[in-house]
């Protein structure tokens, strides 16, 4: 197919054609054509056979082709839609052409090809069926697409192919160009959101010294300039929190994070998140604000308080219920780590196939049992809260509960949407966490996080009470276009090269 439009290419040259010009001037978008048939209305075709008068431009790219004798249409499609286009013999021009040479009908019928951009002049009508068409006066070839596009009938179905070409995704499949479109959307009524709460909008450093902000395992580099090991950030917490320190009382940053961590449905090595801190707030505080965004923005995408789960409508309105994670354990799984012993404990991880890395301490059994057989069972909004200490080393003690912290996560449809905690402000006690960080990374814990000694310096300075959250906005978008894979809504998902 590529031979046959190569040797098209050449034909159209020789003919004194630019398949490639640089520029198409005054042109609408087909949504906007359709409008102004509808609000202005449409002459009859033989009117405007005889004269143009009410001309407009379009362009776009030609997905469809037929022919009837002396009249030939086609669907071309712009960024915001299709529409239906004419072409009549002795017509319709073609821009450039010598039709001593060739006919601009028999340039039409021969030289074009499915996937061209083509830019066109002409005059809307409205055909014997109702539908709205730009007869076409004149057509300029803007690019003569060498490639063919999927076959019409089949068009684009194989999964892996889809995320590798994704621009070929987006030129067959107008529904996945409307799920990207409503990412667009959901960032920037995340922004809309904290914006006008007077949040600020920073940037911090995606290089970095010393990585942190979470447990996980970093991309690692190099500066030459330094000749130094460096790494791509896994959070900005910890700069958004010096911030804080600095008196930027309230706020954020969306950052494209990078964790050298496994592939799966939920996960992918470079993602974004957005990350917000509040001084003088807890991590109650944290969790309405949260609470009030997510409806916040279900309500600019679809009218009404609701998501969408597995194609079930689910109403977000109420409020959204917080249980502790050990009552979560009991309310679903029945039963009670406090009353288990450490052997019981270990036989129960055993039995449901539950790993856990480095020190088997009861914190972290805790977490790891409901990571595993909770978390899918929590499909309506909810707040699980106070997680153990020994995995949340960034998040402040609860009070009277020395083996707890302010901690919490949202779930909704089986997966968290959403992390945050009281931050620990207390130099001492962060710097004591480090350190025991540092003991399960001496186990084995990869994930373990390393001691900065540069933050605790900048917490010694003071740092006021505060709250703050960090949420996977690709998670968020999950959530909102009802797809949970989260190759579908990357625009390019990391993928292993094909070995040919």
């Amino acid at each position: 197919m590529v031979t046959e439009r190569l040797k098209k290419l050449e034909e159209i040259k020789k003919l004194g054609i630019d398949p490639f010009p640089s520029n198409f001037s005054n042109v609408i978008s087909s949504q906007q054509a359709f409008k102004k048939a509808q609000n202005k209305g449409v002459r009859e075709v033989n009117e405007i056979k005889k004269s143009f008068q009410n001309t407009i431009f379009l362009a776009g790219r030609m997905m469809t082709f037929r022919t009837h004798g002396k009249l030939a249409f086609a669907q071309l499609q712009d960024f915001q839609g299709r529409i239906q286009i004419a072409f009549i013999k002795d017509l319709t021009t073609v821009v450039g052409l010598n039709e001593e040479s060739l006919s601009s009908y028999k340039f039409i019928e021969k030289l074009l090809d499915l996937g061209d951009l083509l830019g066109l002049e002409g005059e809307l009508f409205k055909t014997n069926h109702g539908e709205i068409t730009l007869l076409v006066k004149n057509l300029t070839l803007l690019t003569k697409s060498l490639r063919s596009l999927p076959e019409k009938f089949h068009g684009l179905k194989d999964q892996e192919l889809r995320y590798r070409k994704r621009y070929l995704d987006l030129i067959m499949n107008q529904e996945v160009k409307n799920r990207f479109l409503i990412r667009t959307k959901v960032i920037n009524l995340v922004r809309e959101f904290l914006n006008k709460d007077n949040f600020v909008e920073v940037e911090t450093p995606v290089l970095q010294v010393l990585y942190g902000g979470t447990n996980a395992k970093p991309f690692t580099t190099k500066i030459n300039a330094y000749n130094l090991p460096m790494y791509l950030r896994v959070a900005p917490e910890l700069y958004l929190k010096r911030l804080v320190v600095g008196g930027f009382e309230k706020v954020y940053e969306i950052a494209r994070n990078f964790r050298n961590e496994g592939v799966d449905q939920t996960h992918n090595p470079e993602f974004t998140m957005i990350e917000w801190y509040e001084a003088y707030v807890d991590y109650q505080k944290v969790m309405d604000r949260t609470e009030e965004l997510y409806k916040f923005i279900a309500k600019n995408l679809f009218d009404e308080e609701v998501i969408f789960i597995h194609g079930k409508k689910v109403n977000i309105s109420q409020k959204w219920p917080r249980i502790t994670l050990k009552d979560s354990l009991k309310q679903f799984l029945k039963i009670d780590t406090d009353t288990m012993s450490q052997s019981s404990l270990e036989k129960f991880l055993k039995e449901n196939k539950i790993d856990i890395r480095g020190e088997k301490n009861k914190g972290k059994i805790e977490f790891a049992i409901f990571d595993k057989l909770v978390c899918p069972k929590l499909h309506d909004p909810v707040w699980i809260i106070d997680y153990p200490k020994e995995v949340s080393p960034l998040a402040k003690e609860t009070k009277n509960q020395n083996n707890l912290t302010e901690r919490f996560e949202c779930y909704i449809g089986g997966k968290e949407i959403g992390d945050g905690w009281t931050e620990i402000v207390n130099p001492l006690d962060q710097k004591q966490r480090f350190e025991n960080e540092q003991k399960n990374m001496r186990d084995g814990n990869e994930e373990a996080h390393p001691m900065d000694e540069d933050f605790i310096e900048a917490l010694e300075y003071g740092m006021p009470p505060t709250g703050g959250i960090g949420v996977g906005i690709d998670r968020l978008v999950m959530l909102f276009t009802d797809h949970w894979s989260i190759r579908d809504i990357l625009f390019f998902p990391t993928m292993k090269p094909k070995i040919n």
